[in-house]
């Protein structure tokens, strides 16, 4: 799921280990919580920080610039004419953090290990084998055309692992949970206290130290889920770098000397699923009606204090295949009354209960105003305000006993939101992962199917079937649309030249942050 919203060079520590420029630490507070530190298994919110370990063999670049990707482990790479074989030339002189070499042999082993049991295994799903020529050379078989630089430049799908730290990984799977990493990325995991304290400390022999950044030699984070806690950190001085604040207090640091205020765009984007497996949620009427029911704007407005632009389907801009001939979603109660009226419920007449993300700030602002709303056309909603993990659980199990309606904060995992938002969030699925609402649709999995198959050879043609399968799914509305992320990031004013780049869109890059003036 995943993911640049903001990386940062420049900038002086003012937290509480922090001092003058040249400052060797930085102090950052984060709600990013650990649910694993094994890189291949990861795909969740500790990628805040294991991307700061590891790293992929390219970097995808922001929307706008000359080069979609720029070298990482990888150096150069070429693709044959049909897609289906791409071969990579890694960097030299590069070492993990262990100190053995890297090497093509340790590429293969870590994709093979993402492809057999990674979080983001559907990356490499058209993998047929791996070459490794010579040590630097690594030759990816495709069984069909496939976009190998977007796989090879994911957030949790393509880091590269120390073999040695694969093999103990087999032998035990807890290896990695004893806070050991096994990188070659600027920093290492120095200390983990579960729940409160990641400490980053620098690696030093990264094969990067020598370039632009890399002011930080220790990064302490404190994994604080509360808002309000963040801001006082900030505002203290305790930390330099508060990852989440109460949206409605930013404007705050925006007229205070002290702070810088980067607002980013994202791939983040908001929606929600209607459960379609149940009446009268079986019924595309009924689903249109309740999607065009809802204050979007206000939702925008209130529920995200503005940070945030109208969704137009479950791609968010600027990420691949976003297309601005989708509608943006938009209120029309007239409209929503028409239809919920042809569906046999001319004054609504039924109970949907809501669920939500208790901790997520978001939902729990803009929940009530889906329920106000519905209520406007005789929709009755219980909102019900679970942990994240609980609320995931009881989505997955039997949908005939599940939500009615289930809130989500998603991101793509790559650059390419065909085959992970479209593909992941809609796509038929004989068991419920991340298609929650159970929705099925042969001619909805065809086009994104076919679609996946062209990007890599006619990319164009590829758009082309991807508008038609979004324009199904405003059509079938088995999920509502609500708003694409605009991520506002405070730090400390000696931090400077934030750079937003949407495909990594919950990590800073601590390494690119050096010392400016304040």
């Amino acid at each position: 799921m995943v993911a640049a919203g903001c990386g940062s060079s420049g900038g002086t520590g003012t937290g509480s280990g922090s001092g003058p420029a040249g400052t060797s630490i930085l102090d950052v507070a984060t709600t990013a919580a650990v649910t694993t530190w094994d890189p291949v298994k990861s795909f969740s919110t500790e990628v805040y920080y294991l991307a700061n370990v590891y790293e992929p063999l390219l970097w995808a670049n922001p929307p706008g610039a000359a080069e979609r990707f720029r070298p990482g482990l990888a150096v150069s790479w070429r693709r044959s004419a049909d897609a289906k074989t791409w071969t990579f030339r890694l960097r030299s002189g590069v070492t993990f953090h262990d100190g053995s070499p890297l090497t093509a042999a340790a590429v293969k082993q870590s994709i093979l290990a993402v492809k057999d049991r990674g979080g983001a295994s559907f990356l490499w799903s058209a993998l047929d084998r791996i070459e490794t020529p010579d040590e630097q050379t690594v030759v990816f078989r495709m069984s069909a055309p496939t976009e190998v630089d977007v796989a090879a430049s994911s957030m949790y799908g393509a880091w590269i692992v120390a073999p040695r730290a694969l093999a103990a990984a087999a032998r035990d799977e807890r290896w990695f949970e004893r806070g050991r990493d096994a990188g070659t990325g600027p920093y290492s995991i120095a200390e983990y206290t579960p729940g409160k304290q990641v400490v980053l400390r620098a690696y030093p022999g990264y094969w990067g130290a020598s370039e632009n950044g890399g002011a930080f030699r220790t990064v302490n984070v404190q994994i604080a889920a509360d808002a309000v806690a963040q801001q006082q950190m900030l505002q203290s001085g305790q930390v330099d770098i508060a990852s989440s604040l109460p949206l409605e207090n930013v404007a705050q640091f925006e007229h205070d000397d002290r702070f810088a205020v980067e607002v980013c765009e994202s791939s983040l984007s908001y929606l929600g699923f209607f459960n379609t497996t149940r009446r009268p949620l079986d019924d595309p009427k009924v689903r249109r009606a309740l999607a065009l029911a809802l204050p979007y704007d206000e939702i925008i407005d209130v529920g995200a204090e503005g940070f945030g632009t109208a969704a137009r389907g479950p791609v968010p801009k600027g990420v691949f295949p976003y297309d601005e001939e989708i509608p943006a979603s938009a209120q029309d109660l007239a409209e929503a009354r028409r239809l919920l009226a042809e569906a046999g419920h001319p004054n609504g007449g039924f109970t949907l209960r809501l669920t939500y993300a208790a901790e997520n700030d978001q939902q729990k602002q803009f929940a009530p105003l889906i329920k106000d709303a519905l209520a406007k056309i005789g929709v009755k909603v219980t909102l019900s305000g679970k942990l994240f993990n609980q609320q995931w659980e009881e989505a997955k199990g039997d949908p005939r006993k599940a939500q009615d309606i289930f809130l989500l904060l998603y991101w793509p995992t790559a650059s390419d939101a065909g085959s992970d938002n479209l593909a992941t969030l809609f796509r038929s699925s004989e068991r419920p992962f991340f298609n929650l609402s159970y929705w099925r649709s042969a001619t909805y999995d065809r086009l994104v199917d076919e679609a996946i198959g062209l990007t890599a050879t006619d990319r164009d043609g590829a758009q082309r079937l991807y508008t038609r399968a979004m324009r199904l799914l405003i059509d079938e509305a088995p999920g509502i649309y609500l708003y694409d992320v605009r991520r506002p990031v405070v730090v400390a004013k000696g931090l400077t030249g934030l750079e937003c780049n949407p495909n990594y869109s919950f990590n800073l890059f601590f390494h690119e942050l050096g010392t400016g003036a304040a």
